[in-house]
């Protein structure tokens, strides 16, 4: 039983890790828009219902037009993908994908309410960031709670 249940975790760390990596390297496949496309990108969401498209096009955008917010997450994602996927550096891994997992799940909360599949899926990413981080928590534990002796 115990084989299986570190073959189960294997399978959601090397996911996880592939899923970032993954998600880092997109981050580059495209030049970022200028000022101008963006506000004319916009500017076609302007009714009332199209409010969430246009919130979540401003918000990307913005992030690309700082000129490295983007770049540092996908970087992020990348190294801390590639952590995670590695199994002596998994712990380490996982602890810093947690705030980006979560992120990632609170934009699609709050900006993608509507999409019930990307809930499922951004949720998942999170609930097995958390498992990873939690399988792992005798290493980890001593970090929190300093014993004076």
């Amino acid at each position: 039983m115990n084989k299986i249940i570190s073959i189960f975790f294997i399978i959601l760390r090397l996911g996880l890790g592939g899923m970032m990596i993954y998600g880092g390297i997109q981050k580059f496949q495209k030049p970022n828009p200028t000022p101008n496309e963006v506000i004319q990108k916009a500017s076609k969401f302007q009714e009332p219902d199209q409010e969430n498209t246009l919130q979540k096009i401003l918000y990307i955008n913005g992030m690309k037009q700082t000129g490295y917010f983007w770049q540092i997450l996908g970087i992020c994602e990348l190294l801390f993908g590639l952590l995670l996927v590695i199994q002596g550096t998994s712990l380490i891994g996982a602890l810093f994908l947690l705030p980006i997992t979560l992120h990632i799940f609170l934009f699609h909360l709050f900006l993608e309410s509507d999409e019930i599949g990307e809930l499922i899926t951004t949720g998942g990413y999170l609930t097995v960031n958390i498992l990873l981080v939690t399988k792992e928590y005798k290493k980890w534990k001593d970090l929190l709670w300093i014993s004076f002796k």
